[in-house]
C-alpha cells in the first residue's frame, strides 16, 4: 500500500512542478556595453593613473573584473565596432576602413543573437557604420544590425550644447541643449525606465568623447588636435599640475590637450555612474552584465606621433575593458589574459551562457579569463588597412606577453610603423629595438607569427588601395555584397 502512495505523490509533484509559472523561472542576465572613444587604457585610475579622476570606473573594477592585457586589433573607430558585432575579422566582415558597413548575411551578428533570444534590443550614441556621408539617419530595417532601438548622430564629432544632434524616429535632427554625452545618457536612462520587465535587455551606449573634434593653432605656431569640453569638467583639474605621459616634452599646448581630454574622461565617467545609478533604481544591478571599453585609444601626441590613433604602440590600441557580473564575476578580479577586440562578442555570449552556432575568428575567453589562464591565448594580432602605402601606412603585428611588434609594407622609414618593444624592460614604449640586433631572432619569430595569422585572412599585405583595384569604392562603402577575404581570394586563385 504504502508503494503506492508514494508513487501518487511524486506524480503530484511532478504535475505541481510543470505548472510552475513563468515569471517564476530564472530569468535571462540583462547586458550593458558602455563605450568611449579613443580612451586610452592608461587614462582610468584603475590602470594606475593617480591623477585622473574616473571614481564610477575604478568602483566598477572594484567590483568586477579588470582585464590589464585588452586591445583593439586594429585602432579605428568602425572595424572595432564591425568586430564588437560580429566577432569576425574586418576582411571578412566588411568592415576593414572607417564608415564601411558590415556584410550582408555573413553570419549572425551580436544584435540579431540577442534578438532571437528574446532580448530587448537597443544602440545609443555614435554608429559609424553606415557607409557614404556620415551626415544622415540610419535606416530602419537590415542596417541597424539588430538593434530595435536606434539613436544616433551615425558620427559627429562637435559635442557642445546646441551643436551635438541625434535622428529621432521620423528621421529629423534634435539637438542637445546639453553636453552630447549627459544627453545620449539621459536617452538610455529613459529607455531604462520604460523597458519591458519581463524580459531581459540588451544596451549599448556608445559615448564619443573624449575623441578630438577639431585642431587649434598652438603658441608654438604647429596645429594641434583640440580636446575641450563644459566648464564644469575642465574646472576638475588644475591645468599646470598636469604630468604628462613619460618621454612627452610639457609644452603649453600639450597641457592644454591633456587638459580638454581628462576633462572629457571624468564626464564620461559621471555619465557611467548614472548608468550604474539607474540599474540599481530599477532592481537589475545582480542580474546584469556590465562592460566598459573603448574602441582604441589616443597617443596624445607621444612617440611624435602626427595622427591619435592607427598606430601599433599602447597609446593607440591597448584599452581599457572592465567587466561587471554579480553571478559569475567575484569582486577586485584581474587577468593577464591576451585579449583582443575580436575575443568581446564571443567571450560576452559566453558570459550569458548563450550558445550561436557559429565559428568567430575570436575566442570565447570567458571560462580563461574567470581564472586568469594565461596560456589560452599567446598572443593577440595587430594591424592597419589604410588608404595608400606611402611611409608605410599599411603595417602588420603581434602583441605578446613579452613584446610588441609591426611591420611596415615598403621601405623602412617610419620608426611609428616599424617596431620591437620589450614590454617588461620599456612599460612606455621609449625604446625601439626594431634594428637592435641583438633582437634579431625575436623579431624573425614575431615577424613569422605575424605571416601566420595574415595566412587565416588570405592577407598578403593588402591595403585599401588593392580593394579600390578590385571593386569600386562607391559599391563597398553603400552596397556590396562579398568580402575584401572572397575577393582578394578570388584574384589568388587566377
Amino acid at each position: 500500500m504504502m508503494k503506492y502512495v508514494l508513487i501518487i505523490v511524486l506524480a503530484s509533484f511532478s504535475i505541481t512542478s510543470c505548472k510552475t509559472k513563468p515569471e517564476e523561472l530564472p530569468k535571462k542576465p540583462n547586458l550593458l556595453i558602455v563605450l568611449s572613444d579613443q580612451h586610452s587604457y592608461d587614462m582610468v585610475g584603475a590602470y594606475g593613473n593617480k591623477q585622473i579622476l574616473t571614481p564610477n570606473l575604478d568602483q566598477l573594477a572594484n567590483e568586477g573584473l579588470l582585464l590589464k592585457n585588452s586591445f583593439s586589433n586594429q585602432p579605428v573607430c568602425t572595424p572595432f565596432r564591425g568586430m564588437l558585432m560580429s566577432g569576425m575579422q574586418p576582411l571578412k566582415n566588411g568592415a576593414f576602413i572607417n564608415d564601411a558597413p558590415l556584410l550582408p548575411n555573413k553570419s549572425k551578428l551580436l544584435g540579431q543573437i540577442l534578438k532571437e533570444k528574446g532580448y530587448q534590443t537597443a544602440y545609443i550614441g555614435k554608429w559609424h557604420l553606415l557607409g557614404g556621408e556620415r551626415d544622415r539617419p540610419i535606416p530602419k530595417g537590415d542596417l541597424r544590425y539588430g538593434f530595435d532601438y536606434l539613436l544616433t548622430d551615425n558620427c559627429h564629432v562637435d559635442f557642445r550644447p546646441g551643436q551635438a544632434f541625434f535622428w529621432n524616429d521620423k528621421n529629423e535632427k534634435e539637438f542637445f541643449k546639453e553636453w552630447e554625452v549627459y544627453g545620449q545618457t539621459k536617452q538610455a536612462l529613459d529607455y531604462l525606465d520604460n523597458i519591458d520587465k519581463s524580459k531581459p535587455f540588451a544596451l549599448i551606449v556608445s559615448l564619443h568623447p573624449p575623441h578630438d573634434w577639431g585642431k587649434f593653432m598652438g603658441e608654438d605656431g604647429k596645429m594641434h588636435y583640440r580636446y575641450d569640453t563644459i566648464d564644469e569638467l575642465m574646472d576638475l583639474y588644475d591645468r599646470d599640475a598636469i604630468k604628462l605621459r613619460p618621454g612627452l616634452e610639457s609644452t603649453p599646448d600639450r597641457k592644454r590637450m591633456y587638459h580638454g581630454y581628462m576633462a572629457m574622461v571624468s564626464g564620461v565617467d559621471k555619465a557611467f555612474g548614472m548608468l550604474m545609478d539607474k540599474l540599481k533604481e530599477i532592481g537589475v544591478e545582480q542580474n546584469t552584465l556590465t562592460m566598459f571599453s573603448a574602441d582604441h585609444g589616443d597617443m596624445l601626441e607621444s612617440h611624435n606621433a602626427i595622427l591619435p590613433k592607427q598606430y601599433p604602440h599602447d597609446y593607440s590600441n591597448r584599452i581599457p575593458l572592465i567587466i561587471k557580473y554579480p553571478k559569475k564575476i567575484k569582486k577586485g578580479m584581474t587577468s593577464d589574459v591576451m585579449f583582443g577586440a575580436l575575443d568581446i562578442m564571443p567571450t560576452l555570449l559566453g558570459f550569458l551562457d548563450i550558445e550561436s552556432n557559429q565559428k568567430y575568428d575570436g575566442k570565447n575567453l570567458s571560462n580563461a579569463l574567470l581564472t586568469n589562464k594565461v596560456i589560452a591565448q599567446d598572443y593577440v594580432p595587430l594591424w592597419l588597412y589604410k588608404r595608400g602605402v606611402a611611409n608605410n601606412n599599411n603595417w602588420r603585428g603581434v602583441v605578446t606577453k613579452d613584446y610588441t611588434f609591426s611591420m611596415g609594407k615598403g621601405v623602412d622609414s617610419i620608426a611609428l610603423t616599424n617596431v620591437l618593444f620589450d614590454r617588461k624592460k620599456d612599460p612606455y614604449q621609449l625604446n625601439n629595438l626594431y634594428h637592435n640586433p641583438k633582437y634579431k631572432e625575436i623579431r624573425k619569430k614575431l615577424e613569422k607569427l605575424t605571416y601566420s595569422w595574415m595566412g587565416l585572412y588570405n592577407d598578403k599585405f593588402y591595403g585599401v588601395d588593392d580593394f579600390l583595384r578590385i571593386q569600386p569604392k562607391e559599391t563597398w562603402m553603400n552596397n556590396y555584397t562579398q568580402s575584401p577575404y572572397e575577393l582578394f581570394q578570388k584574384e589568388s586563385e587566377k
